[in-house]
């Protein structure tokens, strides 16, 4: 298995990816995921340095995107979507994913990532409820599943209301 960033012509992989990893709601022909992965990009928001694929075989079978977001009045980081083909989930691909956003966002100087998802899961990297931390939450669900990992830029007084990226909002519309 191979980590990279991701390449122009990998998007066409990368939204079936998603499109086969996330539910379609009321028979849409794409996932939300999918579609947010491509305003994310329409929008300029996403970080290249912190946007990989996981190919095998030649083919991408992970992916996971990162995008500019704010915490008070600071730049940020937003991890989301993230996915790998059903069909090879619980195998190490997604953790592969994670451990190069993280490497890599360490090595940037970025001082947080953020995600909104299974605390579970995600406690295995480091990420814990950002609220704990005096970071405040863009969106209503359960403070438990909007989490922060912080790195070594991390600094306790940059805490606040996090955002995510418009195209984020632009989910409620």
């Amino acid at each position: 298995m191979i980590i990279r960033r991701e390449r122009p012509e990998d998007f066409a992989a990368i939204a079936a990816l998603h499109d086969d990893a996330f539910p379609r709601v009321d028979g849409a022909a794409r996932s939300v995921e999918s579609g947010l992965v491509d305003e994310l990009r329409g929008d300029g928001d996403v970080i290249d340095e912190l946007t990989f694929v996981a190919e095998l075989d030649g083919e991408v079978v992970g992916h996971v995107m990162c995008s500019l977001a704010t915490m008070g009045e600071e730049p940020s980081v937003g991890l989301g979507p993230i996915s790998v083909r059903p069909t090879l989930q619980r195998q190490g691909i997604g953790a592969a994913l994670m451990a190069s956003v993280i490497a890599s966002a360490e090595q940037r100087g970025d001082a947080a990532v953020v995600l909104l998802g299974d605390p579970d899961y995600y406690g295995y990297f480091g990420f814990v409820e950002a609220a704990a931390l005096g970071v405040g939450s863009p969106g209503s669900w359960e403070s438990k599943y909007f989490q922060i990992k912080t790195l070594r830029a991390w600094r306790p007084e940059q805490a606040g209301p996090f955002r995510y990226a418009p195209a984020f909002e632009r989910l409620d519309d």
